[in-house]
């Protein structure tokens, strides 16, 4: 570590060595060698031993570095003072000291992602203001002994153990944890036994996540007196039984994931009472008996709904139509029969259908032609019959399968027909015409006009019918050997490898963009730049953003943008494809990020009437009334979709025209998340969380709290919502030359309406 080294806290600047710092500044000095690879014991041991006497210390936080080592064991009493230790995301290693029991004031202590391990000692009865404690990723791998002392902190309201390798069953100790619990998460671990332990006694939790462990016997009905809870996740068990109808009770449930049990019976016919559900995932189970109509009719889920790999039989509900608003539906390896109801065209959102494995028969219906954002669709292996819609030629579908149907007449060769490797239209044997490639016979005109097989090429084959059978039994051993080997050969049926980003190497994004050539630049800043290029062989033009990596704050942003947009999505919200961090050529460290491609720029070119930023040729451009009106609405969408509808609260933090982009239908799309910021559920929307990482936000457009205690809140964006309005319907920017003198852009608009009208604010 240098010997001379400089930080910065604002606009100050730090230089010396750390016996010439105050605990502040020593905390600032290690936050700000971001990625330097050092050890713990350079903050912690030999070379600055004068730590251990900061003992008025109270916030120590060192998130997302590089340091190696351990916690020294005497931490707790040379800190006693210390109300937050956040280490998570580092390289320490070694056991967690016991002498943090006596750090009596501990409000937080976070050290996910970190390589502890050893059995818990410490005694948290000994910290009764703990109210936030993260061990989650970390091989401890131990029993839960401890749970005992944790009853003694009645503060407690988050508690994540998730990912730590905890074995054994949940201690009866459970149901004495604090009230004022909100967040419990023992998820992906191997704890077994009983759920039924008190944990209803937890009036107060708003989330429980308890997925991918070993738990048995039933679920307890008793969970849907727990009012308020929002997140129940308690997929990949061995949990038993029918599924309670009291859970539906669960009135402010979005999120509801039973799948990967054996849990067998019907669905609750109450589950059509759920109010805020957005995700449901029952598959993977031996559910039985017909899908229930007022699940159907639940116009709240706008995520998923998952019922696959179960038995589940009869038909599928026309209420089916009312998901106006869902992205994903699977259905697949059941037992449904009849017809596909006509309404399904009216789930207009839908970009991920599965229906794969049932016996629906009929045509496919002409109502498909209004699913317009659909990309994935699987109806192989039912018994659907007649033509392949001519109309699938003009939809924007990434992978189509209709094998093993009853498929007939001419197959269309345009759209995604082009692309033997994007569909299958295996084991339709009534099939002609297509793309060569395919190798179908050429199809004969009835007197309707409608296509079929021609018999002519079977008469030009008799003299090679031998040879032809035994190429067909070769043929036929391949297509078993497939089936067997896959249920569903090119349709991701899994929602959380849905939610993956497909991997893409630094070599691909070179070769894309023409080795990141200025043609291709279609935007620059702080960060970096942006690049236009194409992927998948001239098939996909996506937007990608590459971040100046020798500037610390960008690789934070980066980091932040990955975070925000790993699980959240929307349709007015940029959609990521990929993110690359690797090497470039030269051995530099590179990473970037992967967008859709919006065609119209960004809101900023539109207000101030730039030329087009792809096409700089076309002139200046200019927005409607009533376009500014929607792309306002789209806007105000994303922020509520932000705000009150993922499963944890994200502020965006720098909410501008220039970090809204347009696609081809002038449809807004909120992008750049690099100043967003994660806020638990359980705080309240009139408080804000202080940050420690400078102003966020762009001047101007940041409310003024930011620029005095940096504070971020669900508020900040309401207000910077409120300067995008008064831009958009004015055409002047906050920060307009003409603004001087006391005058600015409200001041403006106020002067401009009736005296009557002149009490407004941009806050909510």
């Amino acid at each position: 570590m240098n010997t001379n080294p400089t930080c910065s806290e604002g606009n100050r600047t730090l230089v010396g060595n750390p016996e010439n710092l105050d605990s502040r500044d020593w905390m600032d000095l290690v936050y700000n060698n971001y990625d330097k690879k050092f050890g713990f014991k350079s903050v912690f041991g030999y070379n600055s031993p004068e730590i251990f006497n900061l003992s008025s210390l109270v916030t120590f936080s060192v998130p997302y570095n590089r340091l190696e080592g351990t916690f020294p064991f005497d931490l707790g009493f040379n800190l006693p003072n210390l109300q937050v230790l956040n280490a998570g995301h580092n390289l320490l290693t070694g056991s967690l000291p016991a002498s943090l029991s006596n750090a009596s004031n501990l409000v937080e202590f976070d050290i996910t992602g970190s390589l502890f391990t050893g059995k818990i000692s410490i005694d948290f009865g000994g910290l009764p203001n703990l109210w936030w404690l993260i061990l989650a990723s970390n091989p401890l791998g131990s029993d839960l002994e401890f749970f005992d002392s944790l009853t003694n902190c009645r503060n407690l309201k988050v508690l994540d153990l998730s990912d730590c390798e905890f074995g054994g069953s949940l201690p009866y100790s459970l149901a004495n944890l604090s009230t004022n619990l909100l967040s419990l998460r023992l998820g992906n671990n191997e704890i077994s036994g009983d759920i039924s332990v008190g944990i209803e006694n937890l009036i107060n939790l708003t989330e429980v996540q308890l997925q991918k462990n070993k738990f048995t016997g039933n679920i307890p009905a008793v969970l849907g007196n727990v009012s308020k809870l929002q997140l129940l996740d308690m997929s990949e068990n061995e949990l038993l039984g029918r599924i309670p109808p009291e859970l539906s009770k669960l009135r402010r449930l979005y999120l509801l994931h039973l799948n990967k049990n054996h849990l067998n019976g019907n669905i609750p016919l109450s589950f059509g009472d759920f109010q805020y559900l957005q995700d449901l995932d029952l598959s993977e189970n031996n559910l039985s008996g017909e899908i229930p109509k007022s699940l159907m009719s639940l116009s709240s889920l706008t995520l998923s709904l998952n019922l696959a790999e179960n038995r589940l039989s009869g038909f599928l509900p026309s209420e089916v139509g009312r998901l106006r608003n869902l992205e994903y539906l699977d259905l697949s390896e059941n037992r449904l029969s009849g017809e596909i109801p006509v309404s399904l065209g009216s789930c207009s959102t839908l970009e991920r259908l599965n229906m794969a494995g049932n016996s629906f028969n009929g045509h496919i219906p002409s109502s498909f032609s209004t699913l317009r954002g659909l990309e994935y669709l699987n109806l192989s292996r039912n018994n659907l019959s007649g033509q392949v819609p001519g109309f699938f030629q003009t939809m924007s579908f990434k992978n189509l399968n209709l094998s093993f149907n009853q498929f007939e007449g001419n197959l269309p060769s345009e759209g995604i027909f082009r692309n033997a490797s994007a569909f299958s239209v295996t084991g339709n044997n009534n099939l002609c015409g297509g793309i060569p490639d395919l190798r179908l016979p050429y199809c004969q005109t009835d007197e309707a006009g409608n296509g079929k097989s021609s018999g002519h090429g079977l008469e030009l084959m008799i003299p090679l019918l031998s040879g032809l059978l035994a190429l067909v039994l070769i043929m036929s051993l391949i297509i078993i050997r497939r089936l067997t080997k896959t249920k569903t050969e090119t349709f991701v049926s899994s929602h959380s490898e849905i939610r993956m980003f497909s991997r893409i190497t630094y070599d691909s994004l070179y070769k894309a963009t023409n080795g990141f050539c200025s043609a291709c630049l279609i935007g620059a800043g702080s960060f970096g730049s942006v690049y236009k290029a194409v992927l998948d062989s001239g098939r996909k033009i996506v937007a990608v953003k590459v971040f100046r990596v020798e500037n610390r704050g960008n690789i934070k942003s980066f980091m932040s943008e990955c975070r925000a947009l790993r699980d959240i999505r929307h349709r007015n919200l940029v959609k990521i494809y990929s993110a690359c961090s690797a090497s470039d050529y030269s051995g530099n460290e590179f990473k970037a990020l992967v967008f859709e491609f919006m065609p119209n720029g960004s809101l900023e070119s539109w207000l101030h009437g730039y030329p087009n930023e792809q096409n700089p040729n076309e002139g200046s451009r200019i927005l409607g009334v009533r376009q500014r009106l929607n792309i306002a609405v789209d806007v105000a969408y994303a922020l509520e979709y932000l705000h009150h509808h993922c499963q944890r609260t994200i502020v965006h933090c720098d909410l501008k025209p220039s970090n809204i982009l347009l696609d081809d239908d002038m449809v807004a799309h909120l992008g750049d998340f690099g100043l967003s910021k994660f806020v638990p559920e359980f705080i309240s929307k009139s408080h804000s969380m202080s940050s420690s990482v400078g102003v966020r936000g762009t001047i101007g457009y940041a409310p003024p709290e930011y620029g005095l205690g940096s504070n971020y809140s669900p508020d900040g964006d309401v207000y910077s919502f409120g300067i995008l309005l008064l831009e958009m319907f004015t055409g002047k920017r906050p920060t307009d030359t003409a603004f001087k003198d006391g005058l600015n852009l409200h001041n403006h608009v106020k002067m401009a309406l009736p005296k009557k009208s002149t009490k407004f604010s941009t806050r909510r």
